[in-house]
């Protein structure tokens, strides 16, 4: 099957090791394996076997993960290797040629990606930027999905935007899929990280066809684990399963330890208390800069480690985060990368130092080419 180069990943990993300063990434901070464990923890991590795990997922993590959606059991959950499989896999079951796949854009564009690589022919419907926040318009989704429509593809919370739909929106999103007998994929890889601490509703539980992709990479600050799931109807997860053994087949025995330990409901809670002080903290800082800089714009993020600023000016956004790479020593990811130009994504995960050094540098290359 073709696939399209993947621009935005490609970007990230060509340069985000060779700048001083990094703000493409999209999560927070990583932990270190100290952070996570207690002492008395130190000996299992050390005593393990490093052997094949279950292919699906060791059933005491599977339990762990079962538990974040109401009444699902280790049946309706297949862990993968990070959130990129999960999407993979359940592409690669939903979609054939000729499909249709509605995806709400802006998204990470893994989703549509993989959509068109598996013949599907893909409907965009756009948030709408409005003075103070992005919405969603379901009458524009309503004349999109068809009855050609295989899925209707959501990031929720989104990336790039940091914007989250509403229960409201998520129900509605979901009876329409209804109506047309589709299925809804959703991308909650970063539900947890809410800056007010309300967490993002989950399309989980809102009609039996819907399968939810997560991972503990972005909200839990947990990447270097490769740790991420389906949660869904047990008898489409078996299907991916079998999938999955044609992939990457297990996930590591120490990944999945420590996924379980950060799984765990009191260590999970404060984890996630870390991840909403970091986001709220560098918030206000890019916020501060924003009303300095009379030519970005930005609506606030509601959730995620990232948010979208605007700016006006003469370079489009691939040529400015180039020039800004070279000239600055900064990367950030061009607005384009997601159909936004004009537009950059900045992380807002990282140490405050690095981001408040990367925002005047920033600053600086922005007004150089207005």
């Amino acid at each position: 099957m073709p696939i399209e180069p993947f621009a935005l990943e490609r970007w990230q990993s060509r340069y985000e090791h060779t700048v001083g300063i990094n703000l493409s990434e999209s999560g927070v901070h990583p932990l270190r394996v100290r952070d996570l464990l207690e002492p008395d923890d130190v000996d299992s991590l050390l005593e393990q076997s490093l052997e094949y795990t279950q292919t699906n997922g060791t059933i005491a993590l599977r339990e762990r993960i079962a538990t974040l959606y109401q009444g699902a059991t280790p049946a309706d959950i297949l862990v993968t290797n990070g959130g990129s499989e999960a999407n993979f896999v359940s592409c690669w079951k939903l979609i054939s040629p000729g499909d249709e796949v509605v995806s709400i854009q802006p998204n990470y564009m893994q989703l549509p990606g993989l959509a068109r690589a598996f013949g599907a022919h893909v409907r965009e419907v756009w948030l709408r930027a409005e003075q103070s926040r992005w919405t969603l318009d379901l009458d524009a989704v309503r004349a999109a999905v068809t009855d050609r429509t295989r899925l209707i593809a959501v990031c929720n919370p989104n990336n790039p935007t940091g914007s989250r739909l509403s229960d409201a929106d998520v129900t509605k999103l979901c009876d329409i899929a209804a109506t047309h007998g589709c299925w809804v994929l959703a991308d909650e890889i970063y539900r947890g990280a809410e800056l007010d601490g309300l967490a993002a509703p989950t399309a989980w539980g809102r009609y039996d066809r819907v399968l939810i992709t997560a991972g503990v990479s972005k909200a839990y600050g947990l990447p270097g684990l490769r740790i991420g799931w389906v949660a869904g109807p047990s008898d489409v997860i078996d299907d991916l399963w079998a999938r999955r053994d044609y992939t990457s087949i297990a996930t590591g025995a120490i990944s999945d330890l420590l996924a379980r330990a950060a799984l765990e409901p009191a260590r999970r809670d404060l984890l996630l208390q870390r991840t909403r002080r970091i986001l709220k903290q560098n918030q206000d800082t890019v916020a501060a800069w924003v009303s300095r800089q009379p030519s970005v714009h930005q609506i606030p993020p509601e959730a995620g480690g990232v948010t979208l600023v605007g700016y006006s000016g003469s370079r489009d956004s691939m040529a400015l985060a180039e020039a800004i790479r070279v000239e600055h020593d900064l990367l950030v990811v061009p607005g384009a990368h997601f159909g936004l130009d004009y537009h950059l994504r900045l992380g807002i995960g990282g140490k405050s130092a690095p981001l408040s050094t990367g925002l005047e540098r920033l600053g600086r290359a922005i007004a150089a080419q207005t």
